[in-house]
């Protein structure tokens, strides 16, 4: 008897846990859906249809399988969306990939984004208008596989934590105002995942402290026209002194 009571309480449990995690996978949606501007509609998105699965059947929305309400992604690209980043991602529990790139939206990235996406493996920004730094705390995203940031408004430094994301396979910061040298460790990506940020520098990037060629170009330009102005000058001097004078 005891056996059995224990073994209905675990199922009881578990299937409260799945109720839990499902209610807030749509209240996740919901709260996407309701703090985000979306001009052209695409996330009109009815939770009138509460039977199973229905949710994985939203415009954008992946679910681990069809039998479950449970979300792993969120592909929402290219859609026009603007505002910030939703608060109520932190409902969605188990989201491994989120994409959210080629919209317009801005703000900054919150400092919290991987307490709520604990699980998250593919996370895609880029193409917004998102500024700010890059949080230290983007550390916590463990299991970040593909990480993408490449061309918003980002400033400072690309932090050192970001180095110590092990699984890191795909990463771009290309396209944003960010400054100061790279960690050591993320010398190991292309020159174009860094590119267009003029205040970087380090490995793949040219050495700190070394002249660009427009650097470069801008002195010799600034030498020439200094040696002009001083020829013109001492020549100036020269007929003053000894023709005007004697004259």
């Amino acid at each position: 008897m005891k056996i059995r009571f224990i073994l209905a309480s675990l199922l009881l449990l578990s299937y409260s846990l799945l109720t839990v995690s499902i209610e807030d996978d749509v209240k996740c949606l919901e709260g996407i859906q309701n703090s985000i501007k979306d001009p052209d509609g695409r996330l009109s998105w009815s939770f009138t249809n509460t039977t199973v699965g229905a949710i994985c059947r939203l415009n954008g929305v992946t679910c681990w399988n069809e039998t479950d309400n449970r979300i792993i992604s969120l592909t929402l690209s290219s859609m026009q969306l603007s505002g910030q980043l939703p608060e109520s991602l932190h409902l969605c529990h188990s989201l491994q990939s989120l994409d959210l790139s080629e919209n317009s939206l801005s703000g900054s990235i919150p400092v919290d984004l991987c307490k709520w996406l604990p699980y998250v493996v593919q996370l895609d920004l880029s193409n917004n208008h998102l500024s700010g730094p890059i949080p230290p705390q983007i550390v916590e995203c463990k299991f970040l596989n593909k990480l993408i940031l490449s061309n918003n408004k980002l400033s400072g430094s690309i932090p050192f934590e970001v180095s110590q994301l092990d699984r890191l396979k795909e990463f771009s910061v290309a396209g944003n105002d960010l400054s100061g040298t790279i960690p050591s460790d993320l010398a190991r990506f292309p020159e174009e995942s860094f590119d267009g940020n003029s205040g970087l520098c380090g490995k793949p990037l040219g050495r700190c402290g070394r002249f660009s060629g427009k650097d470069i170009g801008i002195i010799i330009a600034a030498g020439v026209l200094g040696a002009l102005g001083s020829i013109i000058l001492g020549s100036l001097i020269w007929w003053w002194f000894f023709v005007r004078v004697r004259k």
